[in-house]
């Protein structure tokens, strides 16, 4: 009798940027020692990271004595790829993924604290049978009503068309793909702060390719340190409204009703208004503490309050006065805080 041999089990990668350790002020140490809070995080996890091929750090100009403290952090190798000063969130991610010819390659950010099953959860579906292309993890923010109502607007997950168990969207912080998925023009560049993701996200539905979706691969993103830095999120995360109506009108409106894409701030702020209504609903569904009654009342007037921050942000980028300066550092926010979840 022929002895049934075990499926071959495919390459892995992680990519780790450090965009979003960049912002204003953020030294080389500040930069080294969030580094290394992640490192030990990731290296608790259920799934070893020593079980990894790869575990690539994209930066802009460690020193090779931090590269080294951050290596025994990690408790293994890992491969350091530079960047030139203009490489911003999305190109970081890109040329993590080119400096890997890995199978599956998943893609976590510097600014995010993974559960200690992320990595497990994440990276299963690619070995449990059949031709898995994409999967992507729940992300999260902190978990009080503030968090919730957050979470609400920046990460809502929409079931696909495409199939059971996955969804339309996913967040380029917690995401992994086959290599032959982003093997054709990666994350790309589209001019937003945080909005390709979204677009490549669409773009996958039309190529007919679902995206599985794992909520036990959950990762709690961290808030900016600042309360200047969440106002200027959220002025930004507003004026990704407006760039992402375009992409938005090609995939969901037809021909003859496209124009409304391009009607500046206008455009943006239905697209916003869409999103109050979908954050609403996902108050009530999100792996938060559930909201409910004076709660959901609360969790809701948190979210017209954000969404009329961000409705700010659309109204300057429609206007096209300029929102911050082109410079990729100049953007960035900090997120530096030792606080795990950043409880209130």
């Amino acid at each position: 009798m022929k002895m049934q041999t075990e499926a071959k089990q495919p390459t892995t990668a992680l990519i780790i940027e450090t965009n979003n350790l960049a912002g204003d002020g953020a030294g080389a140490e500040s930069v080294e020692r969030s580094l290394t809070r992640l490192l030990a995080r990731l290296r608790a996890q259920t799934r070893p990271l020593a079980s990894l091929d790869e575990v690539i750090v994209v930066h802009d100009g460690l020193a090779p004595t931090a590269r080294a403290r951050l290596q025994e952090a990690a408790g293994r190798r890992l491969r350091f790829v530079a960047l030139d000063g203009g490489a911003d969130y999305y190109a970081a991610k890109d040329a993590g993924f080119a400096a890997t010819d890995a199978e599956v390659v998943a893609f976590a950010d510097a600014d995010c604290w993974p559960d200690p099953d992320w990595l497990q959860a994440l990276l299963a579906p690619f070995t449990s049978g059949g031709d898995v292309a994409a999967v992507a993890g729940r992300t999260s923010y902190r978990d009080d009503l503030f968090g919730a109502a957050a979470t609400a607007v920046d990460f809502m997950y929409f079931a696909s068309p495409l199939a059971a168990g996955c969804t339309r969207n996913f967040y380029a912080n917690n995401v992994a793909f086959r290599r032959t998925v982003l093997e054709r023009a990666g994350f790309g560049a589209h001019g937003f702060y945080r909005g390709s993701c979204q677009v490549l996200g669409l773009a996958l539905q039309a190529r007919g390719i679902p995206i599985r979706f794992a909520a036990g691969a959950h990762t709690v993103h961290r808030l900016p340190d600042t309360a200047t830095d969440l106002v200027r999120l959220r002025l930004l995360r507003g004026a990704d409204a407006v760039e992402l109506a375009p992409h938005l009108a090609r995939a969901y409106l037809p021909r003859g009703a496209r124009w409304l894409a391009r009607l500046g701030p206008l455009s943006g702020l239905a697209v916003l208004a869409v999103r109050f209504g979908c954050s609403l609903s996902a108050l009530r569904r999100q792996g938060s503490p559930a909201a409910r009654g004076l709660r959901w009342i609360a969790g809701a007037v948190l979210v017209a309050a954000i969404h009329a921050a961000d409705a700010a942000g659309a109204i300057v980028r429609g206007l096209r006065i300029g929102l911050a300066p082109p410079d990729r550092r100049a953007r960035a926010l900090r997120y530096h805080r030792d606080v795990d979840r950043l409880a209130a």
